[in-house]
């Protein structure tokens, strides 16, 4: 169905804006950009906090010559600053079928696309370039990085016309990303992780190795934490794997071992290579859990 004029910005929920309108999302990784901006960068330039001297060479602005060096060396020396510089951003969004999961009116999909939205409306405010990727099985569309008018209702539009994807396989789609990203930026990957914990890390691995800084947020419905099912109760299988007719006492401590043992195999190996992971429950306000992730991420800065 066509989206009308006004519904791009359906995603962009004004509490979750207000909450996060005074914080900043930046990178701990040097950067590669070409705006002034909020991240440190790898080129020397002329800007804000000083790096080194260097020896003046024919060419250089007399203007940046430090006189009082000069004056107690009778040599001539600049001083180097280090830019800061606007960040490349892409955030990966999952889109299998089994993000369609809901037990309320918010599926995992819903709350991943107020979540994608606000981060891109966040970035491009503190004029940061960013992108969307959506994927499956597969690279299903994307919207490459920019900071132009206009880039964010594009972003939004693209959001708005998601449609679900099929099985879930985040290995391969993320490796593909990875190859094709050159400059070092942040990656924000949005996902349930319904998949096997070695292929994703991996996967996030390939990005760190270029030098990306990655963040990880695990997107999950509240009864997918809980298991809170007691009568006799089928389960339906969203991508393909069949039904299952049983008791859910019977199976509730194995299902939330495995539950936890997935979550800690996926916390663990984000730790180790130094990956942001925060766990999210769609039945949490947006607001405050992505209030408190920025207000903990400033805090490690």
């Amino acid at each position: 169905m066509a989206a009308t004029a006004s519904a791009p910005t359906r995603f962009l929920d004004p509490n979750v804006i207000a909450a996060i309108s005074g914080m900043e999302l930046r990178a701990r990784a040097i950067v590669e950009g070409f705006l002034s901006g909020l991240h440190q960068s790898p080129y020397k330039g002329f800007s804000v906090e000083f790096a080194e001297y260097r020896q003046y060479t024919p060419g250089d602005d007399p203007r940046h010559i430090d006189w009082k060096v000069y004056a107690r060396s009778d040599k001539y020396y600049v001083k180097e600053f280090e830019e800061e510089t606007n960040l490349n951003c892409h955030i990966l969004i999952d889109i299998s079928k089994s993000m369609s999961y809901a037990s309320s009116k918010v599926s995992k999909l819903d709350y991943a696309s107020f979540l994608s939205a606000s981060l891109a409306y966040l970035m491009i405010r503190q004029r940061d370039s960013v992108g969307i990727v959506g994927f499956s099985d597969k690279i299903d569309f994307h919207i490459p990085s920019r900071l132009r008018p206009g880039h964010l209702h594009t972003i939004l539009h693209a959001i708005e016309n998601i449609s679900h994807g099929e099985r879930t396989t985040i290995g391969k789609p993320l490796h593909q990303v990875a190859d094709t990203l050159n400059k070092k930026g942040l990656l924000i990957l949005l996902s349930d992780l319904l998949d096997e914990p070695k292929d994703i890390i991996d996967a996030l691995q390939h990005f760190r190795f270029r030098g990306h800084d990655v963040v990880v947020f695990h997107i999950l419905d509240k009864t997918e934490l809980t298991f809170p099912f007691y009568s006799k109760t089928r389960f339906i299988g969203l991508e393909g794997e069949g039904s299952y007719m049983t008791i859910p006492q019977s199976i509730r401590e194995d299902y939330m071992r495995r539950l936890q043992d997935h979550i800690e195999t996926l916390k663990t190996g984000c730790g180790v290579h130094k990956i942001d992971y925060a766990v999210l429950d769609t039945s949490k306000p947006l607001d405050f859990a992505l209030q408190a992730y920025l207000a903990a991420r400033s805090g490690k800065m």
